[in-house]
């Protein structure tokens, strides 16, 4: 079984969309702004032996704000600048009552059925309280990327950035 670092892609890998006064998803690859230190980290995580694999809930597909190819399009994006192994989508809003929108842990179970996964030995970096509860649920451990958006999400371990939360991975893993 492979260890991985699951990633939550908007607040993680690129930094979220405010519109209205709230956060949200990239629509467009000319929305999408990837972090500048995402390509190094999950190099690093690769060069430590881990999967690095993109779970996202893109409730603006079901919504009809966003058309899945445009997802489609950014996804391919991150798969030719980054170093990951797999992106998993949840197109579906929480009405659709689906297995693999966060906060279930559907996305990591699917993750590891296809890649031999260890969730056990896996951890989540994410921005939320779904990712969060993802993680929990599905028992690996839930790193939490803070941002204003987040203050009272409960969570064990709080990272100024993925570099932060990247470097307490490879330490942790090592032990």
């Amino acid at each position: 079984m492979k260890r991985a670092v699951f990633l939550d892609k908007d607040g993680v890998l690129n930094k979220v969309i405010i519109r209205n006064g709230r956060i949200g998803s990239p629509r467009s690859l000319p929305e999408m702004e990837l972090r500048e230190e995402a390509a190094e980290s999950i190099n690093e995580l690769k060069r430590g032996g881990f999967l690095v694999v993109v779970l996202t809930n893109q409730p603006d597909i079901a919504r009809g704000k966003m058309s899945f190819s445009e997802f489609e399009i950014m996804a391919a994006t991150i798969r030719e600048r980054l170093s990951i192994d797999d992106i998993l989508v949840c197109p579906h809003d929480d009405e659709d009552g689906c297995e693999c929108r966060k906060p279930k842990p559907g996305l990591i179970k699917r993750a590891s059925e296809q890649h031999g996964i260890d969730i056990l030995g896996s951890f989540f970096v994410g921005d939320t309280g779904r990712d969060m509860k993802a993680a929990s649920q599905a028992g690996c451990l839930g790193l939490l990327i803070d941002t204003p958006y987040n203050q009272d999400v409960p969570c064990l371990h709080r990272f100024r950035n993925l570099r932060d939360a990247v470097k307490f991975i490879l330490e942790k893993g090592d032990g």
